[in-house]
């Protein structure tokens, strides 16, 4: 740790990072969360018995698109051009829920990890969204960041879970 803000300078002021000297690597990233539900919910999910359509294809689109989006929703994030934008979503009956796991690529002078937890976050709204009709209880959780590699900081895994 550097003990500085990279997105702020020595007033304080927030700014976007130059990355214009940084080489470009191959940089990926893997977030995931959760969205805790009841287990009729779930089931109703996997039925494909919600009336607002497919959950879970609806929710791979939104966590796509909510991706290629990020800069336009977090305001110090750089556009990029990813390369790959892989989406799973399994049941848990654990929880019982959904969990969302998504990997995002790309080759650049910049990480992915916002984009890969923008995409998280997207998907689980996306799931409350269509199902809140059966379950307004639904609990989004545990939206974080698995793993990322690539760039000068080189390769991060969480090591709690």
């Amino acid at each position: 740790m550097t003990g500085r803000l990279t997105h702020l300078d020595e007033t304080g002021a927030a700014h976007m990072v130059d990355v214009s000297a940084k080489s470009e690597t191959a940089r990926t990233a893997i977030a995931e969360g959760c969205v805790i539900m009841q287990l009729s919910t779930l089931r109703a999910i996997h039925d494909n018995r919600i009336a607002k359509g497919d959950v879970l294809a609806t929710a791979r689109v939104a966590a796509i698109m909510a991706a290629k989006k990020t800069p336009g929703l977090i305001p110090l994030c750089h556009p990029l051009m990813l390369t790959k934008i892989a989406v799973d979503i399994a049941a848990d009956h654990g929880l019982p829920g959904l969990r969302v796991r998504v990997a995002v690529a790309l080759n650049g002078k910049t990480g992915v990890e916002m984009e890969a937890l923008t995409a998280v976050s997207v998907a689980c709204l996306t799931i409350y969204d269509m199902a809140k009709a059966i379950d307004k209880d639904m609990t989004i959780s545990d939206i974080r960041l698995i793993e990322k590699h690539g760039g000068k900081s080189g390769t991060w895994k969480r090591t709690t879970k």
